[in-house]
């Protein structure tokens, strides 16, 4: 089974367009550093390769710009669904259901609490009944 890194936020689970907006940043950094390198040796491979990474950005931006718009779709139409998605109880539509465990939330903090987010008071997370996914698939590796 491949390992997939998860960016940690405090209090959601993120969507996939969150993971192609990392792929279009790093892919528009490596096109970025393959011009330097072209302009700074000239040499033709390296600004062959930045067009084409260019041309792979303008992709990913289109699949990103597919995957915003059915996230906001789901917001707007199922708000119920979308707060379950955004909570980690269910996967996210598009994404694989099969195996899905709901997100960890036994080491979430607090943002009103533990963060001193004033605006968050209505927000509070404290007090919430133990972690549905570590009743499911077991506590988090160094539990």
């Amino acid at each position: 089974m491949d390992a997939v890194w998860v960016r940690g936020v405090n209090g959601l689970q993120m969507h996939h367009v969150t993971d192609l907006q990392d792929a279009g940043r790093f892919l528009g950094n490596a096109a970025m550093a393959l011009r330097a390198a072209h302009v700074r040796t000239g040499a033709e491979r390296f600004e062959g390769l930045a067009a084409e990474l260019k041309a792979l950005v303008t992709r990913v931006r289109k699949l990103e710009d597919e995957a915003r718009s059915a996230m906001h779709e789901l917001h707007a139409t199922d708000p119920e669904r979308f707060a379950r998605c955004r909570e980690g109880h269910e996967p996210w539509p598009g994404e694989i259901e099969a195996g899905f465990i709901p997100r960890h939330t036994c080491r979430d903090e607090c943002l009103y609490h533990d963060r001193g987010v004033l605006e968050a008071i209505t927000q509070c997370t404290c007090g919430r009944p133990p972690c549905q996914a570590c009743q499911i698939g077991g506590p988090l590796p160094g539990d």
